[in-house]
């Protein structure tokens, strides 16, 4: 499990991928800049124009190493991995369970009242350490919202009940976003969420934290053999990842909004790091892709108890901790998902 705290980031343009033996290999012109033991690595993320030898991707797979490869700003082109690991019949009980309304609806409804007490506990954490600043009747209005709706959430719902709250506890949420952000604000503010493209900085910042997400959270799926494409919350499209876009709901508040805010809040990140396209889209520069790629990685050795398991783990390895309770939910080992609630 150890593996999962590692992530390769190559965002060098014209790096090379190969393999000597044992190790990863990234080298430009010729010459070796980083040498690191596949053991340690649990994925490979290659921004841009990073080439891999097929021999390293052969290597790769068979060492059960995700590599991911997205544009120069983060949006996701291609996924490279071996034959999908574990037990056959966990997979046929995913694939039946998310054909069932029923059943879908129960995961579902569990990853909606989670990510809500997320959201919920993020405000509530701003409330208690920005007391003095203005707009927190807002935020306030909105806790009490969020709290609602988990008590609405508690009802048996069918899924498109469920994915309209959980569309209202987004806007509720990301509408007093911009008051969670207590420095910059000239360069960085919220109004609403841009995706395709990002339209402003903050949107731009959240989208690329939310592709690191998707990248691990969908190594770990497939780790535990579960299939990253068939989710029960978000619907399936052909090559959408569907169960990984459900499980990040769990740590978009807590890992992915909390990251950003603190790159913003605390200046490590500034306007300069951002550029604006032709077409309106805001892009990260290199410099600023690689700040957040180091943060996001020391964020991700940090240690956290696990609520359900009551032991203390790295919060990188969160994401193969649920996805192992959820293949031990979907076998029949658990009576139901025990998803991460921040407390």
């Amino acid at each position: 499990m150890k593996k999962l705290l590692n992530t390769l980031f190559v965002t060098t343009q014209g790096a090379y991928l190969c393999h000597e033996g044992e190790s990863v290999l990234v080298k430009t012109e010729n010459e070796t800049r980083l040498r690191v033991p596949i053991h340690m690595l649990g994925g490979i993320v290659c921004f841009g124009q990073v080439s891999c030898s097929q021999p390293l991707m052969g290597l790769c797979c068979e060492r059960g190493v995700l590599i991911s490869f997205l544009t120069e700003y983060g949006k996701f082109q291609a996924r490279v991995h071996g034959p999908v690991s574990g037990n056959v019949l966990l997979r046929r009980e995913q694939y039946r369970k998310a054909d069932e309304s029923q059943s879908a609806a129960a995961i579902a409804k569990t990853i909606v009242i989670v990510k809500v007490a997320n959201c919920r506990t993020v405000l509530q954490r701003a409330l208690r350490d920005h007391s003095e600043k203005n707009g927190l009747e807002e935020v306030e209005t909105a806790v009490r919202r969020l709290g609602q709706l988990i008590k609405e959430l508690e009802e048996p719902l069918p899924i498109e009940i469920l994915r309209g709250k959980e569309g209202e506890a987004a806007n509720t949420y990301f509408g007093v976003f911009n008051h969670l952000i207590t420095a910059q604000k000239d360069n960085f503010f919220f109004h609403a969420r841009s995706r395709r493209p990002p339209l402003d900085n903050m949107n731009a910042l959240l989208s690329f934290i939310y592709t690191l997400l998707v990248h691990d959270v969908s190594a770990a799926l497939e780790a535990v053999g579960l299939d990253p494409q068939v989710g029960f919350l978000h619907s399936e499209r052909p090559g959408r990842p569907s169960l990984a876009l459900d499980l990040i709901e769990e740590f978009r508040p807590f890992l992915a909004d909390r990251l950003a805010l603190s790159l913003v809040n605390l200046r490590q990140l500034q306007s300069k790091d951002f550029e604006k396209t032709e077409s309106g889209a805001v892009m990260m520069s290199d410099a600023a892709r690689k700040e957040l790629l180091t943060a996001y990685q020391k964020r991700k050795q940090e240690e956290i108890q696990h609520p359900f398991l009551g032991e203390t783990i790295s919060i990188g390895l969160l994401f193969h901790a649920q996805a192992l309770l959820l293949a031990r939910y979907l076998r029949g080992d658990l009576d139901g998902y025990p998803p991460f609630i921040w407390k």
